[in-house]
Order: C-alpha cells, then sequence, then structure tokens
C-alpha cells in the first residue's frame, strides 16, 4: 500500500466535526474486571448518596465529583465494602463510577441492553457502536447496575485524535449537505474549504416553525394531534426523536391513539430498509430516531406529492443546528414538494442543560403572550451556546494531543 494518500469522506461534518469529540482508540484485553459483588456493593453504597448533598453532578461533561458530606459518608460505609475496595482511594473511585452509571447514563438513551450486553448508542445517528466500550471500569459498572455479565476492562494501547488521523493524508475531500456552519473549523482544523454545490432542483421545501409546549406530556399531545390531522390528508408523516426511550414513548402515545405507525431505532435496525422504503407511502406514519435522519433517502408513493409531499416533525432540539437540519431535509428531495415543523419542550435535555432557568421563564412569558416568533429565540441561544461548548471540546482533545506529540518528539518520528 502506498500509505493515506487521499481520503474521500461522507457526511463529512459527521465524521471530522461530531466524531471528533471522542479519539480513536485501540484496545486490547486488559486486566480482569473488578468482581460483581465489589461492583453491586458500590452501586449499594452509590444509591444511598443524595444529590447535592454527597456528590455533585456536571450531565454536560458527564462528571460526578463526591462532595466532603460524600467522603465522610462513604469513610463510615459497611465494612464488607472497606474489606472489597482495599483502600479508601480506590472506594472513592467505584463509588464515583458508580453514581455516573446511575446519575448520568441512562438505558435506552446512551446505551441499551440486548443479548446480555450493554450496547454503546451514537446520539449523533442513532445507531449501535458495536465493538465499543467505555473506559476505566465504567462500562463494567452499567453492566453490573443492568443485571449484565462483566466482561474485561479494556486497555488502552494505541490512540490518535480524528482530527491528528486524517491530517495524516495527503489529500482529503468529502460531502455533506450541513458544511456551512462549521466551515471555519474545517478550515482552521483540516485546511479544508466548503465550495456550496446548487441543488438539482429547486426546492420546494416548507419551513412551518417552532412550537413550544410546556413538557413532554404536552408535546406528544400536540404531536398527536398533527399526525390525526396530516394523516386524515393521506401525507406521510416522519417524527423524529432523540433517542430510543422517546422514541418508544412516542410509539406508545402514538397506540393508544388508535394511530398505526412503523417504529425505527436502534432495536429495529435488522429492519431499518424495509422501513424505510415504505415511508413515503401515502398515509404512512413512521417514528424514528436519528437512523432515519442523516444520509436516508425517502421516496415519495403514489399520488403523494399532489397531497403535500412528506411532512417531517422534529420533536427536539440537538446540540447542533446541523443534525437538526439533516431531519429537515428529508423532506422535499429532489424538488419534491415537503415540509416540517418542529416541537419543543422546556423539559428537553438541551433546554435543561444549556438554557438555564432565567431562559425558560423568558420562553414561558412570551409563550404565554402569544409572541411564538419570539419565543424561539432563547432556544436557538441555546443550541447555538451547546455548539461552542462541543466545539471547545474538540479544540481542547486537539490542542491536547499536539502537546503529547510535541513532549514525545525526543522519541524520535511519529507513528
Amino acid at each position: 500500500m502506498r500509505g493515506l494518500f487521499y481520503a474521500i469522506v461522507d457526511e463529512a461534518d459527521s465524521v471530522l466535526v461530531d466524531g471528533a469529540r471522542t479519539p480513536l482508540v485501540i484496545a486490547n484485553r486488559g486486566e480482569q474486571s473488578a468482581q460483581r459483588a465489589t461492583l453491586e456493593a458500590a452501586l449499594h453504597v452509590a444509591r444511598s448518596f443524595a444529590h447535592g448533598v454527597h456528590f455533585s453532578l456536571n450531565p454536560r461533561e458527564r462528571r460526578v465529583e463526591l462532595l466532603p458530606a460524600g467522603q465522610a459518608k462513604l469513610a463510615t460505609s459497611g465494612e464488607n465494602f472497606q474489606a472489597a475496595v482495599r483502600g479508601p482511594r480506590r472506594g472513592e473511585a467505584l463509588v464515583a463510577q458508580a453514581l455516573t452509571a446511575l446519575h448520568v447514563y441512562e438505558r435506552d438513551k446512551h446505551y441499551l441492553v440486548r443479548e446480555d450486553r450493554v450496547q454503546i448508542i451514537d446520539e449523533s445517528t442513532g445507531r449501535i457502536l458495536p465493538g465499543r466500550s467505555w473506559e476505566q471500569g465504567l462500562h463494567q459498572m452499567i453492566e453490573a447496575k443492568e443485571g449484565c455479565t462483566i466482561t474485561d476492562e479494556q486497555s488502552a494501547i494505541a490512540r490518535i485524535t480524528y482530527q491528528r488521523f486524517f491530517r495524516r493524508y495527503l489529500r482529503v475531500a468529502g460531502m455533506t449537505g450541513t458544511a456551512r456552519e462549521v466551515s471555519g473549523e474545517l478550515w482552521s482544523v483540516y485546511r479544508l474549504p466548503v465550495v456550496r454545490v446548487p441543488t438539482f432542483r429547486p426546492l420546494a421545501r416548507r419551513d412551518l416553525g417552532t412550537r413550544v409546549v410546556a413538557n413532554a406530556r404536552e408535546k406528544w399531545q400536540v404531536v398527536v394531534e398533527r399526525i390525526r390531522a396530516l394523516h386524515a390528508e393521506g401525507r406521510p408523516v416522519l417524527i423524529g426523536t432523540r433517542s430510543v426511550e422517546a422514541s418508544e414513548q412516542l410509539s406508545a402515545v402514538l397506540n393508544a391513539a388508535g394511530l398505526a405507525h412503523d417504529l425505527l431505532n436502534a432495536r429495529q435496525d435488522g429492519h431499518e430498509a424495509q422501513i424505510i422504503a415504505r415511508a413515503g407511502e401515502r398515509g404512512r406514519i413512521t417514528v424514528a430516531t436519528n437512523m432515519a435522519g442523516r444520509g436516508t433517502d425517502i421516496r415519495l408513493g403514489a399520488g403523494v406529492a399532489d397531497v403535500g409531499g412528506l411532512h417531517v416533525i422534529a420533536t427536539e432540539l440537538h446540540e447542533a443546528s446541523r443534525i437538526d437540519r439533516q431531519l429537515h431535509g428529508r423532506c422535499g428531495r429532489q424538488g419534491d414538494p415537503g415540509s416540517y415543523e418542529t416541537l419543543v419542550a422546556l423539559d428537553d435535555d438541551l433546554v435543561r442543560s444549556f438554557m438555564g432557568t432565567a431562559g425558560r421563564i423568558c420562553v414561558r412569558i412570551l409563550t404565554r403572550t402569544g409572541a411564538r416568533r419570539l419565543n424561539t429565540i432563547p432556544l436557538r441561544w441555546a443550541q447555538a451556546r451547546a455548539e461552542r461548548y462541543y466545539a471547545s471540546v474538540r479544540r481542547e482533545l486537539l490542542e491536547t494531543d499536539d502537546r503529547l506529540q510535541d513532549a514525545l518528539a525526543f522519541a524520535g518520528r511519529g507513528e
């Protein structure tokens, strides 16, 4: 082989930007994991800890820190746990991992339990990441939490960031429909300019705006009303959700309302092609995670264009507006008619993590006064704040990688 010469990257922003928050790691089987009894003992102790009293939680960074009260409580924990962990530092580390497994990582949102295994879900694509596992014993702690077989810990033998890996190619090119927002990052990191290619046919896609509701329960009611009205017109509807849990919640609501539908998430990944092939048929209702977003081509059935084409309902904002635009782009393709709208609840993850209490109060006031166009401004501000935060995470990861490479320069040429 001639080496890393030319890379052509499909969905370039997903790979070069979204995927770049996590380094590529080559691992092998390391030392045997802690015994199930030790992990379960740590979980038992962690369940007695109170948030804000014994530990602090940073869901944005997915980090748990023991407070002085928590450290004191841990020191007086049962003798069985103290004997199992063999030292206070080991005990603190195990309990911190247990608190992270209990309060940060959620089943059917961050991971799926299938065939006695914990499988990580890619939050950007909604797909299972085969062969991936969390490091430093977190994966084994989540396995103990879910009652799965405990696997051996993996030890990293090599790691490299996406940025450094792709910069080793002499030539890099890519394609995506949503590169505009990250054009600056693509240039600064990879020296890749962004060139816009016009659509083959004029766009006939209509934006019906964003609607804000108080909570998830009200959101699902509004979604059902919209689906019922569109279904009566014969239009196919695609409803996008952010997690397996949310898709199944909506599916249960639709079943209770007597609306037949298809469900596509990481559990149904073996039937993806069949579900997508039917999603554009007249009157079809499809509930899906991001699996039906980026790169999915939904063809319209006979007569569907005459009634307005596919309608897309986004039920939550993502940390990057590009991912929202990918979902919106499932309708109105190749000059076909189509429309999309967004429904946001004030208890959605993005709103709670990046807007703050003052922002939520502002949105509630604007919603009650009927200023529907203005109440979306704080939402977009929160989304922009999330984009800046994750851009800083990628930048810090790259800077750390560059510093490490410089520090090891005395060892000779890089890999």
